[in-house]
């Protein structure tokens, strides 16, 4: 039951969405094994949070940031007792042209902007809309989300300036073209050998952070041999900043409403779903999807003060939680905590850490975030399934993240309607020759038809059908049993509406049978039982219908011969 938007239900609907004692009683069952998935979420989480700083534009600073203090409140008012949240690709997809139209403070504004419309959406119990999302369209936006990772990465594992562009593709062929202009081959053979690292080890050994183990592996050999070409991340502050809303211009809201909502919904999307897959690879684990709606709000208003890009839930390191035993909120705030250590006292040694190397790491993480086999599986299953993640998968890379979903959602709901649509069917009744004679059955089979009307009577089905009536000869009685109707919209009734209209004016008596109480209202508020209530054409069960028809071909002489009464309704 949804609590009024009054102060008093604001206040009641705040505290159903703050943290109880019951996740404190949780972080406290088993907290050397959390702190334990904790320490090594943040060995994985290093490199990508570095990584999706830097491919945001806004430098490997403000990846750490996001890491630290999103990760941290998303941990504690979250909806999940597993997720992991910071900077993550999808994210970057979408910050990086917010950055070229309105620059770095462009990009802080959005984020806090986006945080409170996540709150908004948790005070509005919008959490539970994720499970209407199709899986094609799932699928088919991290397919295409990998596939734009790996692309923004380009520019990096060539060892080249990242060229001018606002689309990914533009961007990685122009890096190409400077690559071939003056080719520097040990940028491109760090990426690979820190991508080979990654997904080798993870077969062998998957439990290993072969991710910053490769990563320390590279900086080493950087700075032994100093290759040229090969630029690191460069100097990182020791510490975070502190919070400001010195970036925040009042002015330019208006022309950020449209980025926030995007990031908004994307941060939503990615979030809910990855609490999902949290939840998939536990056993009695249920997030709380307002909750972690609400969490994700107040991270995202947190981080941009502190210089933080907008953050959402990672799947990826959700994962790697889930598999090193976290049990409780306990193990992503430890997480937090360690990168928080790693900013405050290595800053130095990470700033030495080569951008091919991070290129190699998210080269690797995109393409383990394809799923060979659930492709497969999707792409078999139904030609309209395998059409939905396509489309949604090409228009992540070609236009936007949001966009994609949207034309998805799109699709997918036209093809549904489509579906239903065609379960929608006209079915003739045979007329039963028991209470009959022969010569009665001829002429009752002669100008009395009935029809069963099956499946949805709205605005994607009824024309198809319904209108074939009008076209009916040589019949005096249509009797149109309803008792199967299932659904029944205002579209679906104003054609019945009109079909009974166009039958009468030729003369063809309608009768209705079996109008479910549930479809009254519809056809009553367009008219559409009153051109049969005043004669009295509708009946409660078919057999009453044939009896009347039976009668009205008595009285107008074409049935001579006194039928025997009609049997009553089975």
């Amino acid at each position: 039951m949804s609590v009024p938007l009054s102060p008093a239900g604001i206040r009641s609907r705040i505290t159903s969405l703050l943290p109880t004692r019951a996740d404190l009683a949780q972080a406290r069952r088993d907290p050397r094994r959390d702190l334990l998935a904790g320490l090594t979420v943040a060995v994985v989480a290093l490199p990508l949070a570095l990584g999706f700083g830097v491919s945001s534009g806004l430098g490997a600073e403000a990846g750490l940031a996001t890491a630290v203090v999103a990760g941290a409140l998303a941990a504690v008012f979250g909806g999940s007792h597993l997720q992991v949240s910071g900077p993550t690709g999808a994210m970057t997809v979408v910050l990086v042209p917010i950055v070229a139209d309105h620059g770095p403070s462009g990009v802080l504004t959005v984020g806090l902007m986006a945080g409170v419309i996540l709150v908004a959406l948790a005070l509005l119990r919008a959490g539970g809309s994720m499970r209407y999302v199709p899986a094609p369209v799932v699928e088919g936006f991290t397919l295409g989300i990998a596939c734009v990772i790996g692309l923004q990465q380009v520019p990096n594992a060539l060892g080249v300036p990242v060229p001018e562009g606002e689309r990914v593709l533009v961007v990685a062929w122009r890096a190409l073209e400077d690559f071939a202009r003056d080719p520097g081959w040990a940028s491109p053979a760090l990426a690979l050998a820190v991508a080979a690292v990654m997904l080798l080890g993870a077969r062998w050994k998957p439990t290993v952070p072969f991710s910053i183990l490769a990563v320390i592996a590279a900086t080493v050999v950087v700075q032994v041999a100093g290759p040229d070409g090969v630029r690191p991340i460069g100097d990182l502050p020791a510490g975070l900043p502190a919070p400001s809303l010195a970036f925040l211009d009042a002015g330019a809201l208006g022309g950020l409403l449209a980025p926030a909502v995007a990031v908004a919904a994307l941060a939503a999307l990615e979030s809910l779903l990855s609490a999902s897959v949290a939840d998939g690879m536990t056993v009695g684990q249920r997030h709380d999807p307002d909750r972690e709606l609400f969490g994700q709000g107040l991270a995202n208003i947190a981080a941009p003060l502190f210089g933080g890009v907008p953050a959402t839930g990672a799947i990826a390191r959700t994962a790697v939680n889930v598999r090193s035993g976290a049990t409780s909120k306990l193990a992503s705030l430890a997480h937090a905590a360690v990168l928080a250590v790693i900013v405050f006292a290595a800053a130095p040694l990470v700033s030495r850490i080569p951008l091919a190397a991070l290129a190699g790491v998210l080269l690797a993480t995109a393409i383990r975030m394809v799923e060979a086999g659930s492709l497969r599986a999707m792409a078999r299953a139904t030609r309209s399934d395998a059409l939905i993640l396509v489309l949604t998968a090409v228009a992540t890379l070609v236009l936007d993240l949001v966009q994609a979903v949207i034309i998805g959602l799109a699709v997918a709901g036209l093809l549904a309607l489509r579906a239903v649509a065609r379960q929608a069917r006209l079915a003739p009744v045979p007329l039963d020759r028991g209470d009959h004679t022969e010569e009665e059955h001829e002429l009752l089979a002669e100008h009395i038809v009935a029809y069963r009307i099956d499946g949805p009577l709205f605005f994607a089905a009824a024309h198809r059908f319904l209108l074939e009536l009008t076209e009916l000869a040589d019949v005096r009685v249509v009797i149109l049993r309803m008792s199967h109707v299932s659904v029944v919209d205002a579209t679906g009734a104003l054609v019945l509406k009109d079909v009974v209209a166009k039958l009468r004016r030729r003369g063809v008596v309608v009768m209705v049978s079996g109008i479910r109480p549930g479809h009254r209202r519809v056809l009553d508020s367009v008219g559409a039982l009153e051109l049969l209530r005043h004669e009295g054409r509708e009946y409660a069960t078919t057999p009453e219908a044939i009896g009347a028809a039976r009668d009205h071909l008595e009285r107008t002489g074409v049935l001579t011969t006194a039928p025997a009464p009609a049997r009553e309704a089975s």
